[in-house]
Order: structure tokens, then C-alpha cells, then sequence
């Protein structure tokens, strides 16, 4: 609102009066999953409290091509100076949900589930993240401190050293406060995977930017081990809607996709009088 409305709007105060009333639909112009109706409400009352939401399709359901999301009534000077800020936050939000949900169906059937990354808009994170459960994905780490994940450039001086110092960080990782699961990335299945799997107390492996074949063969490692505790596999990088079956029937537990957020495309919706 500071950046959009920033001095006023003299446009609508020229053009319209401040008592003059109306209703005008948020309408959709696509097939999209629904996210952000709640914060458009906030955004209204941000503008004027007598401005009103009538939500008629909510957060995580599907609409269709001309299906009204939601009413907006109130006074006209207000919602003119509002309709670009909800827009902007209705359509990018659906956007993320929408595309969350493509991925989502496209590997219904396998034991496989997408999850985000950080990779967000500074500042839209929470958002962003709720757009992603909306479209039937999960979350990833919110931040940092959620998780301890160990990735190439953290153990690449490591040498001979890999397997035990490796293994002390973890066993120090389950120490830190706040950690909710501990992670490391491998690069190569059969000079890294199998000595990976030998360490205790790993949560989460992460494949990063395998083949298919590699992927099957690390699910292959993995299930062959001993014991209860077995790491969940997730794949990352590369990963398409073209792709994305297939990356989900190698039999990885999670896929891990930045493009659900980082590149989400803005849907089509609309203020219609």
C-alpha cells in the first residue's frame, strides 16, 4: 500500500465520489487452485473498513475458467485504489498454488510428495510456503534454524576424513536447539550414497541432480539397509511437470522443487463491475 498508494490516488478522486457504492466480482480466467481470499480481505480494510469480502470459492479449492472467487462491495473510490494490490497478491499466490497442484497430480499414485525450497521472494516466504500447502505440497525448511543440512561445499575439504567427521556433526546437529531433521546431500550414488548410509541419524538424503538410473539405484541402497531407522530420499534439481512421474516412480519419497515458488506464473483474475 506505502509503495502502490503511496501520496493517494487522485484518479479515483476525480472520477468518482466518496459515498458512491458498488459490488464488483473477483472472477478467474483460468483453471486455477485458490490462495490469498483472507488477505485480500485485509488488504480492503487496509484501504477502507467499509470495504467487504463475500469469498464464494476458498483457499485450496479449485475454480474453473469465469468462476467468481469472491465479491468485493463498498465504496468504488477505495476498491479502485485497492484492485491493483489484491491482484497482485491474489494472482501470484494462485499462480504458486496452481502450479504446486499441477506437480501434485502429476505423481498421484506414487509414495512420492513435492516440497518447496527457500528459494521464495524476499519477504513473501510465509506466504509463499502457504500458497505451496494450498496446492497440496509441504514445506520444506521455513528457515535456517529449522533444519541442519549438510551439503557439498560444507564437507568438500573432508578427504579421507568423509565417514567420521561426517558422522560427529551429525550425532552435534541432533544437539541444536530448534533442529527438526537433519539432512545431507550426496552428488554420486556409489562413492558417496553408500558411505552416507553407513552414518546414523540421518533424516533426509538428498539426491541432487541424479538420473533415473541413479535414482532407482539409491532407493535400491537404501532399501537394502539394516535396521528400523531408514532415510527418506529426496530428489532435487532438473525436475519438470515432463519429468516429474518419472523422477516420483524411481521410488523417492520426496521431490523438492524451486520452480513452485521461484517460478510460478501469475494467473489471470480480474475485478469485474
Amino acid at each position: 500500500m506505502e509503495e502502490d498508494f503511496g501520496q493517494g490516488d487522485p484518479t479515483s478522486r476525480i472520477v468518482t465520489g466518496d459515498n458512491e457504492i458498488i459490488a464488483a466480482k473477483l472472477v478467474t480466467r483460468e483453471e486455477i487452485v485458490v490462495c490469498g481470499m483472507d488477505i485480500v480481505r485485509e488488504i480492503l480494510k487496509c484501504y477502507d473498513k467499509r470495504l467487504k469480502l463475500r469469498v464464494m470459492i476458498g483457499d485450496g479449492r479449485h475454480a474453473n475458467v469465469a468462476d467468481t472467487l469472491g465479491i468485493v462491495s463498498g465504496p468504488l473510490r477505495a476498491m479502485l485504489s485497492a484492485e491493483r494490490v489484491i491482484l497482485n497478491f491474489l494472482q501470484r499466490l494462485c499462480g504458486i498454488s496452481t502450479m504446486t497442484w499441477k506437480f501434485v497430480r502429476a505423481i498421484r499414485g506414487t509414495r512420492a510428495q513435492i516440497y518447496d525450497t527457500r528459494k521464495t521472494i524476499p519477504g513473501w516466504r510465509y506466504l509463499d510456503k502457504y500458497a505451496v500447502r494450498c496446492g497440496g505440497g509441504f514445506n520444506h525448511r521455513m528457515s535456517l534454524g529449522d533444519a541442519v543440512m549438510f551439503k557439498d561445499n560444507h564437507f568438500a575439504q573432508f578427504g579421507d576424513q568423509f565417514e567420521p567427521k561426517l558422522k560427529r556433526m551429525v550425532a552435534l546437529a541432533h544437539k541444536a536447539r530448534g533442529v527438526k531433521f537433519v539432512a545431507v546431500e550426496v552428488d554420486h550414488v556409489d562413492n558417496q550414497l553408500d558411505r552416507v548410509l553407513t552414518i546414523p541419524g540421518i533424516d533426509i538424503i538428498l539426491l541432487d541432480n541424479m538420473g533415473q538410473w541413479q535414482l532407482k539405484h539409491a532407493v535400491e541402497l537404501r532399501d537394502q539397509m539394516s535396521g528400523r531407522h531408514k532415510p527418506m530420499l529426496e530428489a532435487s534439481g532438473g525436475i519438470t511437470l515432463n519429468n516429474v512421474r518419472a523422477v516420483a516412480n524411481c521410488g523417492v519419497d520426496r521431490i523438492a522443487i524451486g520452480a513452485i515458488t521461484h517460478s510460478a506464473v501469475a494467473v489471470d483474475i480480474g475485478l469485474d463491475r
